[in-house]
């Protein structure tokens, strides 16, 4: 799998086996023998692999098909904080007096007790 990923991502970025190799400071060859299947590169080379096709470890393992490195709890941060109506509630809070958001507080915490019955 590693090997076919390797291919894969060096030919979609239109790179040549010696770019990769240079940049991972390696020769040619060794980085040939990844791409073969021959050998295997270390933990440090794998992540330098995947900083540089900017995948994630697991995808280049093929324990996932997703390219993004982002993990699901990133994502789901991401697309909250993208909300616009979110982001004008927290400018609005940001700007709130102290008082007012210990009233919210309180108010989250019923919300949240309420939720739990």
């Amino acid at each position: 799998m590693l090997s076919e990923r390797l291919i894969s991502l060096r030919k979609e970025k239109k790179r040549t086996q010696q770019e990769v190799a240079d940049f991972l400071g390696i020769t040619r060859p060794a980085y040939t023998a990844y791409e073969r299947g021959t050998r295997q590169p270390d933990y440090e080379l794998l992540r330098k692999l995947a900083d540089y096709y900017d995948v994630s470890t697991d995808f280049l393992l093929g324990r996932t098909n997703n390219f993004n490195i982002e993990t699901d709890d990133e994502k789901e941060m991401k697309e909250f904080f993208n909300n616009p109506e979110l982001n004008l509630f927290f400018k609005e809070m940001k700007e709130s007096p102290e008082e007012q958001l210990e009233e919210l507080r309180e108010i989250w915490e019923v919300i949240k007790k309420r939720n739990k019955k």
